[in-house]
């Protein structure tokens, strides 16, 4: 199937249930209960929530995927539920001959007391792609007890990124990153590590047509605590898929239909092997993933005397129960930030930035927000004025620029 036939079809099974980010555990139970696809428990936890696995497929060749190592990476948990939908409601020649290839072992949610918290980290606060070796988390154990039990073929680690990753030194958000994790600390090419290149640049080829120039590739220094470099030195072929950034839009409904896609695009080119002919060379010419963004960029205003640019985070901070959030800005720098850029920018040319107190209408306003800091000041919320002249032009509430 074309990507175009694929996304057609995406519109009409895709789970309806998932509108935002923040689900929990208990949310999936009914979509679980509801899925025709073979599941089972596979164990519990720290905290006794149920882990699931699912499977569809009668083929040789057995393939793992997991979502959700860190709690608070939700974008491939829509994603596999979306392919559940399509792999019980969709039956044609695509289909069969996945069917027939491949046999599919899905770990949506692999860390659900993280997703009930919406954090990275597990309920005993072990970051789990750090706990490849040491296994002091049951869930880390258990993923540990997939890779052995089911000796896949190729596995497929399925992350969130920061939205602040760019392709490259560039403006260009990071939407999708890959990596062909190492296996070793000399970065060698074996044949399994290989194979994961070869099924990327399949991936990137699909993805360059839609997103063109906003795949990134990550670092492939080796970490000996990795989950992903353990298990492509375990004899599986470990791809890892990142969701970074999709401009403003912090629930990545589109990056959810990218993974979607891409995924069942590498399922293809592995059942049918056509993924053997890409070279190393295709892969290393995906730019490298670069921190170079901020949430905004103000550039070329008066400081001080001085010309300088703002680079500002907002940053999501969790409210009561997780299930929501609240921004919260931060002045990350300062200065010549000629090297950044902003996946929001203002050209500041010509304004002046003065305290908030210098305006008591604003500050009276917004006086809530603004009670940590009314001023430009490093490391603190982003409360201050611009003005041009004299004149009040535009003030920036918690990262949020308003015309005055």
């Amino acid at each position: 199937m074309s990507p175009a036939e694929i996304l057609n079809i995406y519109e009409k099974i895709k789970e309806p249930f998932f509108t935002h980010r923040r689900f929990k555990h208990r949310d999936l139970l009914p979509l679980i209960e509801a899925s025709p696809l073979q599941k089972e428990v596979i164990g519990q936890s720290f905290e006794g929530r149920d882990i699931y696995k699912f499977r569809w497929g009668n083929g040789p060749v057995k393939i793992l995927l997991w979502s959700q190592m860190h709690g608070n990476e939700a974008t491939a948990t829509m994603a596999l539920f979306d392919l559940f939908h399509f792999f019980a409601k969709i039956k044609n020649e695509f289909t069969e001959l996945l069917l027939n290839s491949l046999e599919l072992h899905f770990i949506p949610m692999l860390n659900p007391d993280g997703a009930e918290r919406f954090t990275r980290r597990t309920a005993q606060q072990i970051d789990m792609n750090r706990d490849a070796l040491a296994l002091d988390c049951p869930e880390s154990r258990l993923l540990k007890k997939m890779q052995e039990d089911l000796k896949p073929a190729f596995s497929f680690n399925l992350h969130d990124q920061d939205v602040r990753w760019a392709a490259g030194q560039t403006a260009n958000q990071a939407s999708i990153a890959f990596l062909a994790t190492a296996y070793n600390d000399a970065g060698e090419w074996n044949p399994n590590r290989t194979r994961a290149m070869q099924v990327i640049c399949e991936m990137n080829n699909v993805l360059q047509s839609l997103i063109p120039g906003k795949v990134g590739r990550f670092s492939d220094e080796f970490e000996p605590r990795a989950f992903g470099d353990n298990i492509q030195k375990w004899g599986s072929s470990l791809i890892l898929i990142e969701s970074g950034g999709n401009g403003q839009n912090r629930e990545k409904m589109e990056l959810r239909k990218l993974n979607f896609l891409i995924v069942l695009k590498a399922l293809e080119a592995i059942a049918k092997q056509n993924y053997t002919q890409r070279k190393l060379s295709e892969y290393e010419a995906i730019p490298l993933n670069t921190k170079c963004l901020f949430d905004l960029l103000i550039k070329n205003v008066e400081y001080q005397g001085q010309p300088i640019d703002v680079g500002i985070y907002l940053n999501e901070k969790n409210n009561a129960d997780a299930s929501s959030y609240t921004l919260e800005s931060s002045v990350e720098d300062l200065g010549d930030l000629s090297t950044f850029f902003g996946i929001e920018t203002f050209d500041g040319t010509g304004l002046t930035v003065h305290p908030l107190s210098d305006f008591s209408e604003i500050l009276t306003k917004y006086k809530e927000q603004v009670s940590e800091t009314d001023r430009l000041a490093f490391e603190k919320k982003a409360n201050f004025a611009l003005t041009e002249n004299g004149n009040l032009r535009y003030f920036i509430i918690n990262g949020i620029i308003h015309t005055a």
